[in-house]
């Protein structure tokens, strides 16, 4: 099975943190997995994206058109990769900084106040393990434990002291459920 995911928000959101996290444990768990960054050159403030392929067998392309989920941080991110959702896909919408509904009905929704959360929990910045912990309890990609283990195995040094807050950010994300699309 391959699943397509898109982060994306601003940058200091840590966006490219959480896709490469997530091609961090997939790697573990022994799935193949490509990671592409893209952010402008403005980089904290400026948007950012990463398109993660995660897959039992090898991947034939690391470009996505129409990912299966995506995160999104942020408004602008919401209004650019809903219509590129496949159908049926899932969109973790962080509400603490989207002020309107999901257009699409055709898509797996999980709203989470990500943003209040994090706060909390005692660090804004893990907004972004919220949202994954909510995309992970909802889509079978991988578990929150093969994060967990991720984080402790790849986290950088500098990072290592917030390790209880990102895995409380990431069960915290987990207890928001998705909502069915409609059907036609």
């Amino acid at each position: 099975m391959q699943t397509e995911v898109i982060v994306a928000g601003f940058g200091g959101q840590g966006v490219l943190f959480i896709g490469k996290l997530l091609s961090y444990a997939a790697m573990d768990e022994g799935k193949d997995v490509t990671w592409i960054p893209s952010y402008g050159p403005e980089m904290r403030g400026g948007t950012a994206n990463c398109t993660v392929v995660v897959s039992d067998e090898e991947i034939g392309s690391p470009f996505v058109k129409s990912p299966k989920a995506v995160i999104a941080m942020n408004l602008p991110s919401l209004d650019k990769y809903e219509p590129l959702l496949a159908p049926g896909g899932y969109l973790v919408v962080n509400s603490s900084m989207v002020d309107r509904e999901v257009q699409r009905k055709d898509l797996h929704v999980i709203m989470i106040p990500a943003n209040d959360i994090a706060e909390e929990i005692g660090n804004q910045r893990s907004a972004n393990m919220v949202l994954l912990g909510g995309l992970l309890a909802n889509m079978p990609i991988l578990s929150i434990e093969a994060l967990k283990k991720a984080l402790d195995g790849h986290a950088p040094e500098r990072q290592k002291k917030f390790l209880a807050m990102n895995k409380e950010a990431l069960e915290r994300g987990a207890n928001h459920k998705v909502s069915t699309p409609e059907k036609n």
